[in-house]
């Protein structure tokens, strides 16, 4: 990706790049589905009746590259084993997929990200959960007819079930078209337009921008934020606010659950992911 000689979408380095990533998200996919398979349902008991279990078990969760973690979670809060707090908390540190393809390009600042997210959706957890009880807050607090599936134990069903079914037909054909997209964008974009320069000026606006499509509920739009960093095209607090404020898929299981609950969520996830992002960029990064 250093070479912009040519700017032709189907240039064969964008095409390799994207398959090398792609081939690294799989990867990793494979392993979080399993961790995920063998853990499912297992320690609810002993996070219940703890806010502090509650948020750093949320945070971890959310952490988790993908959309796994998110999942759970979303699952424990409608079970009532996660307060409203410890999901904002969640959301804060979960980038869905895009997470993957970030340790993939860098990480080192991938961990680094990660970190300060961590960080602030354990913080946002606290401040949520306070501001929730003060201005009393309603919401849901357990739904009864959702249960966890039982998991089935042979590998064949694991490979036809968890991995074609869940991670290559629906996950990562998409991150290799989005990925193939977006550093096709990037890799065209730098060559005709001054990409820094307009950065550069226009440092707010796209602190906004990131806020605004971290509402939509796909990670894709993030692969462009994810590139453009990898490129040195926008600064580490307009990535970081991207990645806070977006959260694949993860809070769509929660729309069948609660309009309210998830707007409510989604409102403090936002709020949080610019306030931090405006920090760090008044801090120079």
């Amino acid at each position: 990706m250093n070479d912009h000689g040519s700017g032709h979408i189907f240039d064969s380095e964008v095409l390799i790049h994207s398959l090398q990533i792609t081939a690294l998200v799989f990867v990793m996919m494979v392993i979080i589905d399993w961790v995920d398979v063998r853990t499912r349902g297992k320690f609810p008991r002993w996070i219940t009746h703890n806010r502090i279990n509650q948020y750093l078990i949320a945070t971890f969760l959310g952490l988790t590259p993908g959309c796994m973690g998110v999942y759970m979670n979303v699952s424990l809060y409608m079970h009532g084993y996660l307060s409203l707090g410890a999901m904002v908390g969640g959301m804060i540190a979960s980038s869905g997929e895009a997470s993957l393809v970030m340790f993939a390009q860098f990480p080192g600042k991938a961990i680094l990200l990660h970190g300060i997210m961590l960080a602030v959706g354990l913080v946002s957890s606290v401040i949520t959960d306070i501001l929730v009880s003060k201005f009393r807050i309603s919401h849901k607090v357990e739904c009864e007819s959702v249960i966890y599936h039982s998991d089935e134990k042979s590998l064949s069903h694991y490979l036809r079930e968890h991995i074609w079914h869940h991670i290559i037909k629906k996950h990562i054909w998409k991150i290799f078209i989005w990925t193939f997209l977006a550093i096709s964008l990037v890799h065209t974009g730098t060559q005709l337009w001054d990409i820094k320069s307009f950065v550069r000026e226009n440092p707010q606006l796209l602190l906004f921008l990131a806020v605004v499509i971290g509402i939509i509920p796909d990670v894709a739009p993030q692969f462009v934020f994810v590139f453009m960093f990898s490129e040195g095209l926008i600064p580490f607090s307009i990535l970081l606010t991207s990645s806070m404020a977006q959260n694949g898929h993860g809070l769509i299981p929660l729309f069948s659950y609660s309009v309210k609950d998830t707007v409510i969520i989604k409102t403090f996830n936002l709020i949080f992911a610019l306030l931090t992002g405006i920090i760090f960029m008044l801090l120079g990064y």
